[in-house]
């Protein structure tokens, strides 16, 4: 019997904590590196937002939120609701970011290694339609 649900979480768990060891040097975790990447490509986001994109509870993300504002990497700012707080990279998490983009991209090129288009285009499918059916139950 195949056990799909137990073999994603195994390999994420891998991904994850491989991940880690490579950033951890570099001064983040791949929780961290989560928001970090998500705040470089949408810019500006409000912590709710944030949570709801990486699916993320809010008590989470606020500890991992303020974690990152003492480390200097992102700076949040009230919105026009004083309840709204947005996030954003501070300069210096600007700066950083080549690197640990780099160093992403550098496990994600070994994780992938030996497949072709074809597989990756299947396994980008396959993801896609797991997350379609599971977010019909949330």
């Amino acid at each position: 019997m195949q056990h799909y649900g137990h073999k994603i979480g195994q390999t994420a768990r891998v991904f994850s904590k491989t991940l880690n060891g490579i950033m951890s040097p570099m001064g983040l975790y791949s929780s961290q590196w989560s928001i970090i990447l998500c705040l470089h490509y949408r810019s500006s986001l409000t912590q709710v937002q944030l949570s709801n994109y990486l699916n993320v509870e809010a008590p989470t993300i606020t500890r991992t939120l303020t974690r990152l504002e003492e480390m200097g990497w992102i700076i949040r700012s009230e919105g026009d609701d004083k309840r709204e707080r947005y996030v954003s990279l501070s300069p210096a998490a600007i700066e950083r970011f080549p690197e640990w983009l780099q160093a992403a991209r550098d496990l994600e090129d070994v994780a992938l290694r030996d497949l072709d288009e074809s597989e990756l285009a299947v396994f980008n499918r396959v993801l896609k339609k797991m997350t379609e059916n599971l977010n019909t139950i949330a």
